[in-house]
């Protein structure tokens, strides 16, 4: 078979380069997933830490949004910074702030120290996120991009499921409660050790950037802020693209805020947190089916309909089975509504990623992709929040259910209307699957 011919999957089976920045993606990807569910065990599902809406909002707050302020600064920086060296330190601190936690758990802390220490943790995370996707573009060329933007992140998420999963079942088999879950965090940091030390296997210089711009003061910082600003601005596709992806992480926190008080106060007793972990680690498992679903499906039906078209399909879909999922209160119909929400917003993502890299020039990919991850952050944290404000605390509320398919409806008749005539083309112009 001749290259030509060859689904771009099969060529970045072969791409050893990807496969590099593959492995670190997933490896953190995993380490993400077992600190998730230690948080999740210490903070929300704990029998002496009663979880009300504007607490879990609260937490949304303090996890994300301190890093958002500082987030499209650090993409400068990926522009300027070799990011396979950003990919190997970056991993290798939050392994040790990790290694920190440890200590804030056996003190039985869950205060401003933990707060402060998860904080750091993550916007390590979301920093060496936003370098992977700046990467992308130097190990995978311009035909396989849609492909790779379905492939890494998508896996990443299921990765970041099964990490999850190995996370409680570490503690249960640890004894359960706080003792559990500092090996769970030691687990954690081992594997953020080893997403660190993979970039060692690629070139210093292989990941980019390929400007040669070493402005590093507080002004230039300034400048790039606003750069990747007007760049992303003044691209209506790349910028309505991302549009959508925001609206998805604002209603997914809401629903996330939604399940969680479903699940502790209307599907279980309050006495029973364990009872609603294993409601909530079922409905997120599906969320990540739906997201492999979408990686699967998204490149071979983007190649036949484009990806405008096909992320205001599952828009859609969204917008009928999010209320569909919620009004009859039952974990079947939630787990059924994870698959589809999880499928949607995957779609999404994909496209929009893959829109950003082959519309946009390489210099300005890093701080794009950092404030579009902020942007993500902030989203998520509005839609907690009004969540919080509007939902009861059992979780049911009709109207509320009706309005989040509203909103799924209005942005997409809105996205439908965005004209990229690169975009079909870009997809004809990759191999056909098979």
């Amino acid at each position: 078979m001749s290259p030509a011919a060859r689904a771009p999957i099969v060529d970045l089976l072969h791409n050893r380069s990807f496969g590099k920045l593959f492995a670190t993606r997933l490896t953190g990807s995993l380490g993400d997933g077992i600190l998730q569910a230690a948080l999740a065990a210490f903070v929300v599902f704990s029998p002496e830490r009663q979880a009300t809406p504007l607490a879990i909002a609260a937490s949304f707050g303090i996890l994300l949004l301190p890093y958002s302020f500082i987030g499209p600064f650090a993409g400068v920086f990926l522009d300027r910074w070799r990011r396979r060296q950003v990919l190997l330190y970056g991993n290798l601190l939050r392994g040790l702030t990790t290694l920190v936690l440890v200590g804030v758990v056996l003190a039985g802390h869950a205060g401003l120290d933990l707060g402060l220490i998860v904080l750091v943790t993550l916007g390590i995370g979301r920093f060496i996120l936003s370098g992977l996707s700046a990467a992308l573009p130097h190990v995978v060329p311009p035909r396989e991009l849609v492909t790779a933007n379905s492939l890494a992140p998508t896996m990443g998420t299921v990765v970041y499921g099964v990490g999850a999963m190995i996370g409680f079942g570490v503690r249960q088999l640890t004894g359960g409660g706080d003792q559990g879950v500092r090996w769970v965090l030691v687990c954690a940091a081992a594997v953020y050790v080893g997403a660190g030390l993979i970039p060692l296997l690629l070139r210093a210089d292989q990941l980019g950037p390929d400007g040669d711009r070493p402005g590093q003061t507080v002004g230039d910082v300034a400048r790039g802020f606003v750069e990747g600003l007007r760049v992303l601005g003044a691209d209506a596709p790349s910028w309505r693209g991302v549009v959508v992806v925001l609206a998805h992480r604002l209603a997914f926190g809401a629903l996330t805020v939604v399940l969680l008080l479903l699940l502790r106060n209307t599907l279980n007793p309050p006495s029973d947190p364990d009872g609603a972990l294993r409601g909530f680690s079922l409905v997120a498992a599906t969320v990540t089916v739906g997201a492999l679903l979408a990686a699967v499906v998204t490149p071979s039906i983007t190649r036949r309909i484009g990806t405008i078209r096909w992320t205001t399909l599952t828009l859609v879909v969204a917008a009928i089975a999010a209320p569909a999922s919620l009004l009859p209160v039952a974990l079947p119909a939630l787990v059924a509504g994870g698959l589809v929400i999880g499928l949607s917003q995957q779609a999404a993502k994909i496209g929009t990623d893959s829109t950003l890299q082959r519309r946009l020039d390489d210099d300005y990919l890093g701080r794009v992709f950092s404030l579009y991850d902020v942007g993500v952050n902030v989203a998520l944290v509005i839609g907690a929040l009004l969540a919080a404000v509007t939902a009861p605390l059992s979780g049911v509320s009709v109207v509320g259910f009706l309005a989040l398919g509203v909103f799924y409806l209005a942005v997409a008749a809105w996205y439908a209307r965005t004209r990229d005539p690169g975009d079909h083309l870009a997809q004809l112009a990759a191999p056909p699957p098979g």
